[in-house]
């Protein structure tokens, strides 16, 4: 493992009212500041001002809009924390991920998913299609959440913290070992 950290962007994609994405953010933020490995920027969609529409490619950009293309830029991995509607991911989290393009290219991308039955893993499979067609590497291993409410305690805590900490470690060590070999990569011989 590499001593510089690698930046990793932890996406928050829940917009609904009343939403449990922050819960599960920040446990996962938690453990990833354990691991080490990792400089972290916290990204809630929720808490952006995004334009309505998609603007065209090459329409200078607004000044959030130059920000937020740098947080994604600047990141050499991402972990996108997403619940399930509808069996798949929400549509404003698809509208930050297609206000980016080439900040994506050559990336490793994990999941941390919830919901009910399936525990957001039908987001999660469409998400992987998404991220292919970016360049980016999904990492096979993730942590979700069936049921996910019933996981975690009112202070956030989750009542199984070792299973879910064990399955969070998996996808941070996988994450980390793409993230440094990409970043070198990138640096040696830049991505087109």
């Amino acid at each position: 493992m590499s001593t510089t950290p690698y930046r990793l962007a932890v996406i928050v994609g829940s917009t609904r009212e009343g939403r449990f994405g922050p819960t599960v953010a920040s446990w996962f933020t938690a453990l990833a500041e354990q691991h080490g490995a990792a400089e972290l920027d916290v990204i809630d969609v929720n808490e952006l001002e995004l334009p309505a529409c998609h603007p065209n490619w090459g329409t200078e950009r607004t000044p959030a809009l130059v920000e937020l293309a740098a947080r994604v830029d600047a990141a050499d991995a991402f972990v996108v924390v997403t619940p399930e509607y509808n069996h798949s991911y929400p549509a404003q989290l698809k509208h930050f991920i297609d206000l980016h393009k080439t900040e994506w290219h050559a990336k490793p991308v994990g999941f941390v998913s919830y919901g009910g039955v399936s525990g957001g893993l039908r987001a999660v499979e469409h998400l992987r299609q998404v991220f292919a067609e970016l360049h980016c590497v999904t990492v096979r291993d993730g942590v979700s959440f069936h049921s996910g409410w019933d996981h975690f305690g009112e202070d956030g805590k989750a009542h199984d913290p070792q299973g879910a900490a064990g399955a969070a470690k998996v996808l941070l060590d996988q994450l980390t070992w793409w993230a440094e070999a990409l970043r070198t990569a990138r640096a040696t011989n830049p991505y087109n």
